[in-house]
């Protein structure tokens, strides 16, 4: 990177991206001196120092919109829903997606989850009137270790470090089982990450790119362009992209105040 840089002869970068990214970004600038700022891209708006990301609200605009068609089969033909959605170690479109599609149950990697309370919840739907149910699940959610179902080797298909995915098809037989009511799953895959941006999202994106035009002309390297209430400000890399630790304890944090 050093020698690419030199033969470039770069004055400066402007690293857009995601925690991936933004790491390897941080630690150039911190270790090395390379003159970096960064803007966060990310559907799974798991950036630390700003409160969106833009990406995510596309992202959650997708999955609100599959659920809304989904309402329509669950309530007509009786079925419980289960919706797989991204997020990797993260529930924030699982979180903002199900509670604006109006989902009865919504299942993030931050809480591990209780099948009997889950069925326990979709059962009461029943006897309410309403035989019907929304389940939407992260793809890095997991069952409590007190009543996990997964066997060895489902966890290991499941939560590979390279590619999550597939516990919305396990969950969807266990709840079939354990209720009797007819269940079918939908995975949302990749469907997620395209599409037309919404328009949150390019106003973000583009009041992002003025920021760091703004900080590469000051000099003011090793910082990110972040969005906090609705003023674009700068925040330190090495806060951006953090310990996962502090990492993990904003999402909790953030994912209890929203689903209580």
């Amino acid at each position: 990177m050093k020698e690419n840089w030199e033969t470039h002869q770069l004055a400066g970068l402007i690293v857009v991206g995601g925690e991936g990214s933004l790491s390897a970004a941080r630690d150039l600038w911190r270790d090395h001196q390379f003159k970096l700022v960064g803007i966060p891209k990310t559907i799974d708006n798991d950036v630390c120092g700003t409160d969106f990301t833009f990406g995510f609200d596309t992202a959650v605009s997708i999955v609100t919109d599959a659920i809304d068609r989904l309402h329509s089969t669950a309530e007509s033909h009786h079925r419980v829903m289960v919706v797989e959605v991204m997020g990797r170690h993260t529930g924030w479109i699982a979180a903002y997606g199900g509670i604006a599609g109006g989902a009865d149950v919504v299942l993030v990697p931050e809480h591990p989850f209780r099948l009997s309370r889950v069925c326990d919840r979709l059962t009461e739907r029943v006897r309410q009137g309403r035989p019907f149910s929304i389940v939407v699940v992260a793809e890095d959610a997991h069952p409590h270790p007190d009543e996990t179902f997964l066997s060895e080797e489902q966890c290991n298909a499941i939560y590979r470090h390279s590619r999550l995915g597939g516990i919305g098809e396990v969950l969807a037989a266990e709840i079939e089982r354990c209720t009797s009511m007819q269940t079918r799953v939908t995975k949302l895959g990749y469907v997620q990450r395209g599409g037309s941006p919404t328009p949150f999202d390019r106003i973000l994106a583009t009041r992002f790119g003025i920021k760091a035009y703004e900080l590469v002309k000051a000099g003011q390297w090793g910082e990110m362009a972040a969005l906090r209430g609705n003023r674009i400000v700068s925040v330190p890399l090495t806060e951006a992209v953090g310990s996962s630790e502090a990492t993990r304890r904003r999402h909790l944090s953030h994912s209890r105040g929203l689903l209580g």
